[in-house]
Parts: C-alpha cells; sequence; structure tokens
C-alpha cells in the first residue's frame, strides 16, 4: 500500500528511509525502508523539495528513465528474435544438405557387415532346430568350398527364405550359417528400403548387392522383407510406387546373379502369404524352411543355451522349466532366464532359485500384477468369478493343467488371474477336437456362471468381458471355419484373400447368402446358450464349495492349484 507525499516527506526527516528512486517521467519514486521493504508513492510534477529534503537528510536518491530502459529491451528483444531466425534458417540449410546427402548416396548406411569385432555365431547357439541347420550345412558347405560343388555341377539355392513366427531364431540363423562359414554378414530391414522419395529405395538396393558382390562369398540378410516383398498392386489405387520400385529393382538383382557368384540372399518373414509371387519362384528364393515355435525337447535346449551364463541354484530343473511353457518362443525363453537373473540381482542373491524362475514366468504370462481392488464387495464378487470359472474346468476335466488363481491381476485389468499350462500333445499336435473347442467355451462361461448363481441376472457385472470375448471367437471358429455346427461341414470364411492386402476391401467378401448369415448367427447363439446352461449346471449344487474357497481367496489372495484341487475332490466325496 502506498504512502501519502506529506508522510513521505516525514519519513525521509525522520530516517526510516534509507534510498529512493526517482521516475520523473512517471511522476512516481520508489523508496526502500529500514526494514527492507519498498513502496511506490506518487509524488507532484517536477517536484524540488524532494531533492531539496533527501540531500539535507543525506538519504540516497537517483533517477532512472523507464523510456531508455524500455529502448534497452526493445533492442534486446529484437536482437534476439535476429539471432533466433538465423540460427533456424542455418539448421534448415544444414538438414537439406544432409537429405540431399542421403538420396545421392547410399555410402553403406542401410547395411552393415560384420567385422572382426562383431561376435560371430555358431550352429552350437542354435538350440533345438536341428533339422533346419541340416537343411543350411550344404549352405555353408558351398561358402567354405564352392569349387567341390562346382565341379560336381550342383547348384546352390540362390536365396532361403525364413518363416517362422516372432522370436523363433530366424534371424539368429542366418548369422549362425555367417559364422560358420566365416564369411561377411550384410544385414538389413526390410523397412530400411522405403523411403518418401520414389527410388531410393531401389537405389538403397543396387548399392547393397553391389558391396556384396565386391566380398563375395558372402551372405546378404534381408529381415522382415514383408516390408517390400508384398504383391504387387494389392493396395487400393494399385499400389505403392516406392515400393513396388524397390521390390522391381531386388527382383532384377536376384534375376542378375551370376551362377555360383557366392552371394547368399536370406530373407525372413512371419508373413510368407502376403509375398509376391515373383519374389518366392524357383530362381530367386528357392528354398523355403519354416519354424516353428519350439516343442518341449527345443525348449530345455535352449534354456539350457541361454543358462550357460547365468549361475543357478542346483535345485533348478531346466527340464521342468521346459514342461511348464508350452507356446514360448526361443526370445521369451531368453527373456524368461534374463528376468529371473534380474530378480535375483534385485533381491541381492548370487544364484537363480525356482522363486526368480516363477516370478519371471508370471511376469511373461501376465505382465506387471497389481495389489487387488481394496473395495470388498467388488473383491468378493471377482473372487466368485475366479472360482467359478476354476471349477467349471476342474469338473469338466480339460487337458489342461491348473497352476494358481489369484486375485492380483494385470495392469488395466478388472480381474484376477485364472492360470492353466496348455496341454503339451495338443499344441504340438495342432488338431483340435470338437469337444475341446466347446468345453473351451464353457470353462470361458464359467466366471458369468457363477455371478448368475451368487448373485442373480441383475447383479452379473463386465468383468468378464475377456472370456465373453473368447466364447464369441471360438463359437464363431467352430461356425464358420471348422464346420462344427448343424449348418454342415462347410467353412464359410475363407482367408486365402486378406483384406490386408487391401483386394476387395470396398465390397462384400462373403460369398453366402443373407440368410445364410443370419443362420451362422444363430449357431454361435445357440453354441454360447448352450454352453452357459452347462456352466450353470456344473455349478448350481456347489455354492457351498464356492463359498468356502471365495472366502479362502480373499484371505489368501492366491490359492495354488492343489489346495483348491484337493477341495474340490473332499466335496465330491461327501455329497
Amino acid at each position: 500500500m502506498s504512502k501519502s507525499y506529506s508522510q513521505l516527506l516525514k519519513d525521509i526527516e525522520s530516517g526510516e528511509i534509507i534510498s529512493i528512486i526517482l521516475i520523473p517521467n512517471r511522476r512516481e519514486v520508489i523508496v526502500e525502508l529500514n526494514n527492507g521493504e519498498k513502496k511506490l508513492i506518487p509524488i507532484f510534477y517536477n517536484d524540488q523539495k524532494i531533492l531539496r529534503i533527501s540531500e539535507e537528510y543525506n538519504v540516497p536518491l537517483t533517477v532512472r528513465d523507464i523510456r531508455s530502459d524500455q529502448r534497452v529491451a526493445n533492442f534486446i528483444t529484437g536482437f534476439g528474435l535476429t539471432l533466433i531466425f538465423v540460427f533456424s534458417l542455418a539448421f534448415v540449410i544444414r538438414r537439406s544438405s544432409k537429405l540431399l546427402n542421403n538420396l545421392q548416396s547410399f555410402s553403406g548406411r542401410s547395411s552393415q557387415v560384420n567385422e572382426d569385432d562383431i561376435r560371430k555365431y555358431t550352429f552350437d547357439d542354435v538350440a533345438g532346430l536341428n533339422e533346419e541347420t541340416d537343411e543350411l550345412k550344404e549352405i555353408v558347405t558351398f561358402l567354405k568350398n564352392p569349387q567341390a560343388l562346382i565341379d560336381l555341377g550342383a547348384k546352390t539355392p540362390r536365396g532361403v527364405l525364413l518363416v517362422g513366427p516372432p522370436g523363433t531364431g530366424k534371424t539368429l540363423l542366418a548369422r549362425s550359417i555367417a559364422g560358420e562359414a566365416d564369411v561377411p554378414f550384410f544385414s538389413i530391414s526390410g523397412s530400411d528400403f522405403v523411403e518418401m522419395f520414389v527410388g531410393v529405395g531401389a537405389g538403397r538396393v543396387r548399392d547393397l548387392f553391389k558391396s556384396a558382390k565386391s566380398k563375395s562369398p558372402c551372405i546378404v540378410f534381408i529381415d522382415e522383407i514383408d516390408s517390400i516383398g508384398r504383391q504387387r498392386g494389392a493396395g487400393i489405387g494399385g499400389g505403392n510406387d516406392e515400393r513396388e520400385q524397390t521390390l522391381n529393382q531386388l527382383l532384377t538383382e536376384m534375376d542378375g546373379f551370376e551362377a555360383n557368384n557366392g552371394v547368399i540372399v536370406i530373407a525372413a518373414t512371419n508373413r510368407p502369404d502376403i509375398l509376391d509371387r515373383a519374389l518366392t519362384r524357383p530362381g530367386r528364393f528357392d528354398r523355403r524352411i519354416d519354424i516353428s515355435l519350439p516343442d518341449r525337447k527345443a525348449r530345455h535346449k535352449i534354456l539350457s543355451v541361454h543358462a550357460r551364463t547365468k549361475p543357478l541354484c542346483d535345485s533348478v530343473n531346466l527340464q521342468d522349466w521346459a514342461t511348464k511353457t508350452p507356446g514360448f518362443s526361443g526370445a521369451d525363453l531368453q527373456n524368461l532366464m534374463n528376468e529371473a537373473a534380474i530378480y535375483a540381482a534385485r533381491n541381492n542373491k548370487s544364484l537363480i532359485s525356482s522363486i526368480e524362475l516363477e516370478n519371471a514366468l508370471e511376469k511373461a504370462r501376465f505382465g506387471i500384477l497389481s495389489k487387488p481392488l481394496s473395495d470388498q464387495t467388488k473383491k468378493r464378487q471377482i473372487a466368485y468369478q475366479i472360482i467359478g470359472k476354476t471349477l467349471v474346468a476342474l469338473l469338466i476335466q480339460t487337458q489342461d493343467k491348473l497352476e494358481k488363481i489369484s486375485l492380483f491381476k494385470s495392469l488395466g485389468d478388472i480381474s484376477g488371474m485364472t492360470y492353466f499350462t496348455p496341454d503339451e500333445e495338443t499344441i504340438d499336435s495342432g488338431l483340435l477336437t470338437r469337444n475341446y473347442i466347446y468345453n473351451k467355451i464353457v470353462i470361458s462361461l464359467g466366471s458369468r456362471a457363477a455371478e448368475i448363481i451368487v448373485f442373480g441376472t441383475k447383479e452379473i457385472t463386465q468383468g468378464s468381458q475377456k472370456d465373453l470375448e473368447n466364447v464369441y471367437f471360438w463359437a464363431n471358429q467352430m461356425v464358420t471355419k471348422f464346420g462344427f455346427s448343424d449348418l454342415g461341414p462347410i467353412a464359410y470364411d475363407s482367408e486365402k484373400d486378406s483384406v490386408f492386402l487391401g483386394k476387395d476391401i470396398m465390397k462384400n467378401r462373403k460369398e453366402y447368402s443373407q440368410k445364410t448369415s443370419q443362420e451362422i448367427d444363430k449357431q454361435i447363439i445357440s453354441i454360447a446358450n448352450k454352453a452357459i446352461n452347462h456352466a450353470i449346471t456344473l455349478l448350481s449344487d456347489k455354492v457351498s464349495l464356492m463359498d468356502n474357497l471365495v472366502g479362502e481367496l480373499i484371505v489368501k489372495e492366491t490359492l495354488e492349484s492343489d489346495y483348491v484341487i484337493d477341495s474340490l475332490k473332499s466335496f465330491l466325496s461327501t455329497n
């Protein structure tokens, strides 16, 4: 709050003011008091009295012109903006120059050659792929001693296509071939060829193969070749000019290979169905090697390889962990061992035990787990969903093995977890019976059935949403893909023309009538209704068992499989 002018003069005389700043163009002064406080006080225009009194009582007085300060500020601001403009212009020029250089020259940016300091892999590092490595040994023989095959009139494949799900070891297999033959290894991803500017990708293909020919014998590895090798003309409007030019150049380079010139092209993909047929014909990629998910024996070998550098407790049996990990890829198993080592380090342990492996396995299956809900009412309802689904699975006697149930849930999920280890023989065979699929639907509806029995239809929740999605998926598969319905042994939906390719995207792909479509919907609904009634029937006389297990689950939050199985056996024997 400002003081009055008269009070200002009195304060100067009393010594309460230690300094004054005069602002003439604004007819104001800034005064500093003894306590360090500063005040803004108005004065009369061209006042001389304050000058005289301040001089008389030895109070320092300075004059500040705000307009000159403003001129300085404006100058600094203008100069700063000029500097920003100059630096921005220089940055744009530099980026443009760099882009021009990239367009003009490949300069080895897209390919990487194995140097002496880069680790060289061998077939010893590739576990669980014995048949696949046997198929590739002749390529190693050719690269190491090409004359032996040439003398016999034999020709080695120009290209090898590795096909398999992600993480199955396609890249590792390609690197091991180069390591076994001790030849340069050119590695590039298919996406590295794809650019916004037409012709850049084709130029990179030419430079890559030019470099490879100069260092033959060698291996050229193209990962994710489906990025540039998709069927031409499959997209809306005819496709992508840049991508198709790149593919055409790749086809030309592979056709231009002289016989036995020592350059082997290896490509990897998990989408062989979308590759252009001109790419996969004999003379280009002559040989296709399918790499599937490892079986139990292969998983044990893979775990043994990754355990070489990790100190394990004597009690850890890798054979048991191979049994617990059906459906895991090689990359999944590597991550499992690595996560177990991280858990051990976090707990200041020098050895990796089964506890760390169990934690790592749980993280691989469910991700990061969060604590159960604190609300007891909601917690109880979720517990009934879990127990209902578990009991239905045990009563049906599915081939899958119950591991544990828990109220702990994955991040972003509502319900807890019920985990069954899939049956190994079923996975390996790839053959699913009608009864097996139907039982999966019934099990998925066990959570909803428990809610209906305990809480009634008006109090059911959406907590079993994921289970309901599984119900629709499998019921739809039964009707439209597998011929497991009253509509007969017919596959109504075919995947031979994928929408991913852009074919027929603007028109109805269904090759059946509207009436048939309605019948398909009726069959799907019929299967779902039959399954929910089946689940309700299984649980309706086991309410007391569900109550007991729910109470235990709420208290302990996790129940082991043996406890649940023993509780069910005890209940069945007494009822």
